[in-house]
């Protein structure tokens, strides 16, 4: 019979889920202060698919992890990561595990990890990426990071790198959410946040052909784009308003996705899918430099006014 006063193990103690000890030290883990809800200063990363992308690109940013019966064994290999770095993992019931994700749609496992920060974009990088033939994407006031999630996880899906966002208040970040929705893309995404976006993409158009998504104007299909050696810098606004006047006026260019005219728009996450597959083939098979007599040719000064996605 088991005795009353022993407490109860807190750790599942199966192959698949190796025992560790409460008392255990949380390494790097932020202060809590007093009063506060410990979770606070951790990010909450949600879902098999992105914690599996967190530990195989950066297990050393989870603090812990918890986790519901039906996946201790899908989650084995992740608590044999956290012992050997002497941190808590738990199994817990989906009560307490929507509590701490914030969320119902926790997809049975939640890793509260240190949270990752955008960082500050610099001009020279985009010389250098555009040397390695890499796009780039750009959002600006896209607000939803719904939106922000899907696009790294279509970006995560062909193969590209680099997403940049805006620096307005209103420009989703690297929120729980974003981390969710993108199922594990972030992870093998580099985000950069940008100050002062227009005066950066007019001089981003030295390294690459910068076009900003649009419904009006004499916009141009991404596949007849004029030949230019330069990879494509892609700009999407928010779905309600579209790209600012001063950020299209600062594109080389303005693209639009054609629709049959049943609907005014598609959603700035399924523009950017299209677009970015369009990239990604792109990518695969580089425009031929165009002669010097013919170069800038084509090239159109796009006109104000809404952004793929958002009002005309």
């Amino acid at each position: 019979m088991t005795h009353p006063d022993k407490p109860k193990p807190r750790f599942p103690r199966s192959p698949q889920t190796p025992r560790h000890e409460e008392g255990a030290p949380r390494h790097s883990e932020p202060p809590a202060a007093p009063g506060s809800d410990p979770h606070d200063k951790l990010a909450k990363i949600a879902g098999l698919q992105a914690v599996s992308a967190l530990f195989q690109r950066d297990p050393g940013r989870v603090i812990r992890l918890y986790f519901n019966d039906k996946m201790k064994k899908a989650v084995g290999e992740f608590c044999a990561e956290m012992a050997k770095r002497q941190r808590p993992y738990r199994l817990v019931e989906d009560s307490e595990l929507q509590k701490i994700a914030g969320t119902v749609l926790h997809g049975g496992v939640v890793a509260a990890a240190l949270p990752r920060v955008a960082a500050d974009f610099d001009v020279g990088m985009a010389k250098a990426w555009a040397e390695a033939g890499e796009p780039v994407v750009i959002l600006d006031r896209v607000g939803n990071p719904h939106n922000l999630g899907a696009v790294a996880r279509t970006l995560a899906y062909f193969g590209l790198k680099y997403l940049l966002i805006s620096d307005h208040p209103g420009q989703a970040g690297l929120s729980d959410a974003a981390h969710r929705v993108a199922e594990g893309g972030l992870e093998h995404v580099e985000v950069y946040r940008v100050a002062h976006l227009p005066q950066v993409l007019r001089q981003m158009r030295e390294f690459y052909r910068v076009a900003g998504t649009t419904l009006r104007g004499h916009a141009l299909d991404l596949a007849r784009l004029p030949d230019d050696p330069r990879p494509l810098a892609l700009v999407l606004g928010n779905e309600e308003d579209g790209l600012p006047a001063e950020t299209l006026a600062a594109c080389e260019m303005a693209v639009i996705i054609r629709g049959a005219g049943r609907v005014q728009s598609l959603n700035v996450s399924a523009t950017a899918a299209i677009l970015i597959h369009q990239m990604a083939l792109e990518r695969a098979s580089p425009r031929q430099k165009t002669p010097p007599s013919s170069a800038g040719q084509g090239r159109q000064r796009p006109q104000r006014g809404g952004g793929a996605g958002g009002k005309p």
